[in-house]
């Protein structure tokens, strides 16, 4: 059975950091494209990253030179360091098993994590 669970979301000010854990099991972890999404209160799911498994990585505009996705195959997880967080990046963010297009699927994901910045 696949397991994705996502933890480290918070209340954190504007201009301040937070790092998003994503941990996974059931499936072989190094072989697969890891994305996150977000999705902010009223809107539908956006692709904000996706890592594969050579550890390339892209980014939506929004958050490139910000945020930064990584991996560690050793520990079934993969990061989301997010840097100079604004307001407008508060959202739940889920972590899904695949490439962007895993977004609109059935592919698993987590349950999520809230991201709040906020004074």
């Amino acid at each position: 059975e696949v397991q994705v669970v996502e933890s480290g979301g918070g209340l954190v000010q504007p201009g301040g950091s937070l790092r998003l854990s994503c941990r996974a099991s059931g499936f072989t972890f190094a072989n697969s494209v890891i994305t996150w999404a977000r999705q902010a209160q009223g809107n539908g799911l956006k692709w904000v990253s996706t890592i594969n498994s050579n550890s390339n990585t892209d980014y939506t505009d929004s958050v490139k030179g910000r945020f930064t996705i990584s991996r560690d195959n050793a520990k079934n997880t993969v990061y989301l360091q997010m840097n100079s967080l604004k307001p407008e990046d508060s959202a739940v963010y889920y972590c899904i098993i695949g490439p962007r297009v895993a977004i609109v699927t059935m592919a698993p994901r987590g349950q999520g994590t809230q991201v709040t910045v906020s004074t």
